[in-house]
């Protein structure tokens, strides 16, 4: 059977947990206003994406900005930077922050570890694991003042003179969380984190039938009981009339399209039934075929991956499909909304 945490609940849903941010902001300083802003306007947190800019700068600023929200990076690219300067950067922003940050760490893919960042890339779960694994060691060198002496398959951190190291953090060490999609990495994610980043290409069956199970697994692997945190950015498209809708819903079809073509979303695909879509995507994406390749998602595809409608249709519907499974919501909405609509879709859920 699976561990109690990790199975959905039938009672009433209670509100989520909100989170801003993401990949809105344009540049650090402007992530530093967003999140005072969803602090004023009573978001639960704010999250830092690694895309365009490093997440760990925007989150140190907005650490100072602020002194309610939670502070996620979601996620930083782990394989992009080794565990002693991912401890470093995650007890310098907990420091900052009072407290309030949660370390949220990625593997990328391949291309991209490889070309962009030119490090090495092999056996993701595994290594995820270690890195995991090799940063709360040195966090723990960090807190204690003992010998430092990790020695892995992909890491090896034996070298922390105390010259070196922060010492003691007063907030202690941040929590950290892992995004995981295939069932190898969820199952490393129940093992050795507090929670999972789930990716908005998702779905309640594929929660259901592939995400709760291997982290089921990876909790009883490590015998770990404590309860495993979701955060979801939903794919949402929202809007105040049919046109705003209508034209949310394109957007948000190129960006499933998108997704969809890409091999490590393949299994998502597979588990809903829309297997065969995989290769035409793929090929389109080959060809840089973006509107064409929208076209290709079918309307049973995109209504089982985004919630649409008015603010008020969202929110339920968000309740009916993610209550009791995910406890920290965020939008993936790649298009314009009006504020007024955020601000509807909020109260709305209650939160």
């Amino acid at each position: 059977m699976p561990d109690e945490a990790l199975t959905p609940t039938t009672a009433s849903p209670a509100p989520f947990l909100l989170d801003a941010g993401g990949d809105v902001a344009a540049n650090p300083l402007e992530a530093e206003a967003e999140a005072v802003r969803a602090e004023a306007d009573g978001y639960d947190g704010v999250l830092a994406i690694e895309l365009k800019h490093d997440p760990f700068v925007s989150l140190a600023l907005s650490a100072r900005a602020t002194s309610r929200v939670r502070l996620t990076s979601a996620i930083a690219v782990a394989f992009a930077r080794n565990p002693m300067n991912t401890a470093m950067l995650a007890n310098d922003i907990q420091l900052i922050s009072g407290g309030r940050f949660v370390l949220g760490l990625g593997s990328q893919v391949k291309a991209h570890i490889e070309r962009r960042f030119d490090m090495p890339w092999s056996h993701p779960a595994r290594r995820m694991r270690e890195y995991v694994q090799a940063v709360r060691a040195i966090q723990h060198a960090f807190a204690t003042g003992e010998r430092l002496k990790f020695e892995g398959e992909f890491y090896s951190h034996t070298l922390l003179p105390p010259m070196f190291s922060p010492g003691a953090n007063p907030h202690g060490a941040p929590p950290i969380v892992v995004a995981g999609v295939g069932e190898l990495m969820t199952e490393v994610v129940g093992e050795v984190a507090e929670g999972l980043l789930v990716h908005p290409l998702t779905t309640r069956r594929y929660l259901d039938e592939v995400t709760l199970p291997a982290l089921a697994k990876g909790r009883a692997t490590s015998g770990r009981t404590d309860p495993v945190e979701l955060s979801l950015p939903a794919f949402i498209a929202i809007g105040d009339g049919q046109a705003e809708v209508d034209s949310a819903v394109r957007a948000v079809r190129k960006q499933i399209a998108f997704y969809g073509s890409t091999p490590s979303y393949r299994g998502v695909l597979e588990t809903n039934g829309w297997g065969e879509l995989y290769e035409p995507l793929h090929a389109g994406s080959l060809r840089g075929e973006w509107e064409a390749m929208a076209d290709l998602v079918p309307d049973e595809m995109l209504e089982a991956i985004a919630t649409i409608g008015s603010p008020a249709e969202v929110a339920e519907g968000l309740r009916a499909r993610y209550a009791g499974v995910i406890q920290r919501l965020s939008f993936n909405a790649p298009y314009a909304v009006d504020p007024t609509v955020w601000a509807e879709l909020k109260r709305e859920l209650g939160a």
